[in-house]
């Protein structure tokens, strides 16, 4: 089947009122929107936190590209918006769209990720590099966690790295907003025991599910209520905001001993944090990548007898 893209020129102004008129009322498969002037000079960069809403709807000079199944329906839909006058909008093209695999086509952006050298996040589509002793078979869904965010990738390397000394110290651990599982999973690959995974998202706790067993590692996917006891590991990939006002429930959560590792929070976010959390644990940064940070701490005492001790990553 071919289908037929209608590509508009709106003022940020309009761009969600065109948007949902496209999708809502209009018929188009989908609509997408991108910087009129992406690649000049007079690119304009918006930026937001992973999970929430753009911090604006548009840019200045948008390009909106709307499908429909035919032509005649992307005729329409462009004869209605301009009837309606909308102030700025342009109608540039309605064009046919060449056959394509989309399958191929979105399968080709996700490639192998590399944690360290011996750990990989591995799509299915893909066999796992050569040196890869630990993989995680994972391909995108609804739920956030591929290893292809700066923040998941900081948290599977200090897995990896501090996993060398302390895999038998993690009797129980908690993955907080466990997303995909990908951490739950990554600790389960590298000698975990007992892992309880919590989501607020039904469909993240389904996908953790499914993860997991691809992977075969025993976990107990489920609600945030799930969550008991203490953990020799709690880690949360979330955001900065949550993260401040789970600060007692998390930390309740570490044992002594125990360690915790956040984040989803910006370099500049990171005396907010500390100071949350300073009733209970003492935050410090172990990572950073692209402007994101890994914050970690241990509570005093020991895990099964063992003594706890410092746990340093190098930054890069």
């Amino acid at each position: 089947m071919t289908l037929y893209e209608l590509v508009l020129r709106a003022p940020e102004a309009i761009v969600e009122a065109v948007s949902d008129a496209l999708m809502d009322e209009l018929g188009a498969l989908s609509v997408s929107v991108e910087d009129a002037d992406a690649g000049s000079a007079l690119e304009d960069a918006i930026f937001g936190e992973p999970g929430l809403p753009a911090p604006r709807g548009g840019w200045q000079r948008s390009t909106l590209r709307a499908l429909f199944e035919s032509e005649a329906e992307g005729k329409t839909a462009a004869s209605r918006l301009a009837a309606e006058g909308s102030d700025g909008l342009e109608v540039a093209s309605l064009l046919p769209v060449a056959d394509t695999d989309w399958v191929r086509q979105t399968q080709s952006q996700f490639a192998p990720v590399e944690i360290t050298p011996r750990f990989w996040v591995v799509p299915t589509w893909h066999e796992p590099p050569p040196g890869a002793s630990i993989a995680i078979r994972l391909d995108p869904g609804l739920a956030f966690g591929t290893g292809t965010h700066p923040t998941t990738r900081m948290c599977l390397r200090w897995i990896a790295h501090r996993a060398e000394a302390t895999a038998p110290r993690w009797p129980r651990v908690l993955d907080y907003g466990c997303g995909s599982g990908i951490l739950a999973i990554g600790a389960g690959l590298h000698g975990a025991l007992h892992i309880d995974a919590v989501d607020i998202d039904p469909a993240a706790v389904e996908a953790t599910r499914a993860n997991a067993a691809a992977n075969g590692v025993a976990l107990s996917p489920g609600a945030p209520g799930n969550a008991s006891g203490t953990y020799a590991l709690v880690l949360a990939n979330i955001l900065a905001t949550p993260l401040k006002l789970l600060a007692p429930l998390l930390s309740g959560h570490v044992a002594p001993g125990g360690e915790l590792v956040l984040a989803g929070i910006l370099e500049r976010q990171a005396e907010e944090l500390t100071a949350a959390y300073a009733p209970w644990l003492e935050l410090g940064i172990t990572d950073a990548e692209e402007g994101w940070i890994l914050m970690t701490a241990q509570r005093a005492g020991a895990v099964g007898g063992v003594p706890a001790g410092a746990s340093r990553i190098a930054p890069r």
